[in-house]
């Protein structure tokens, strides 16, 4: 029985009656450490936005352990998050995966053993950010990118493979990605948009692993399930610019009816540490 449990000397003891007690939350999309409170100029660190293709960056280079938004995730039952890049570039960078633990440095945040990511985005971000800074300026523009870099990937890790050519940071992250080794996280809104990426996945054979925000994944459920890709979706999110207007609050939960996996995700302080309630 119970009794027989003795605990660790100098334990505390808690009553937990009529109380809830939950595994930890794992928050898919977040960005703490990266864009640290106070949302201030010098504490945003998650979109390098000189290029709309910065594969060569890693989230975990900006991340500050210090950022009071961790310690406000744990209080709303979040132990471990995933943190990303922000979603200005076609290419954002690798993500990485952290324990909410206190920690002087990243390095003792790190999960172990869980992979790299790679953040990349679709639709009106990118072409927003760089349509006057040298395009692209559309989403012709956006999948042209996608399509020139893959192709400079895949040559890249040909000659790599062979023991050839000199090392690229840039292309390293994209052949990781096409040697399975680090997993593709996408911002993207729209149905067709999330449709025409997987076909481009398809071409250059790679995975999209999830696809992020996806307000219109119920849509699209089949889709998502033939490919086995996650729907990371917002509990009651939206309407704040034009891809962002045709969801529904069943989006989650008529997604998961498909067959497809779908998931809670907060990309804010404010709702990772309200995780638990969305």
């Amino acid at each position: 029985g119970s009794d027989d449990i003795k605990a660790p000397e100098g334990s505390a003891r808690i009553d937990a009656n009529g109380l809830w007690v939950t595994p930890g939350i794992i928050d898919v999309h977040s960005h703490l450490g990266n864009y640290s409170v106070p949302g201030v100029r010098a504490h945003s660190d998650g979109n390098e936005v000189t290029s709309p293709i910065t594969s060569e960056v890693y989230a975990e280079h900006g991340v500050w352990p210090q950022d009071p938004g961790f310690d406000m995730a744990l209080a709303g039952g979040v132990t471990t998050l995933h943190i990303l890049p922000g979603s200005a570039n076609l290419f954002g960078g690798r993500g990485v995966t952290l324990r909410n633990v206190p920690s002087r440095t990243v390095q003792g945040m790190k999960m172990p053993g869980a992979p790299y990511t790679l953040k990349m985005a679709c639709g009106e971000n990118p072409k927003r950010v760089y349509g006057d800074k040298g395009g692209p300026d559309s989403r012709m523009g956006n999948v042209a990118g996608y399509r020139k870099n893959w192709i400079r990937a895949a040559e890249y890790k040909a000659k790599r493979d062979k023991g050839e050519g000199t090392r690229d940071l840039q292309l390293e992250t994209l052949a990781g990605v096409l040697s399975g080794e680090i997993l593709v996280q996408m911002h993207c809104y729209r149905a067709d948009e999330m449709a025409q990426i997987l076909d481009i996945a398809k071409e250059f054979n790679y995975k999209i692993t999830t696809f992020h925000h996806a307000i219109e994944a119920y849509k699209i459920g089949d889709l998502l399930k033939k490919s086995d890709t996650c729907a990371a979706v917002w509990a009651d999110w939206w309407g704040f610019k034009m891809e962002a207007y045709d969801t529904i609050r069943e989006n989650l939960p008529f997604t998961h009816a498909q067959g497809a996996c779908a998931m809670i995700h907060s990309d804010s302080p404010e709702g990772g540490q309200r995780l638990n309630q969305e």
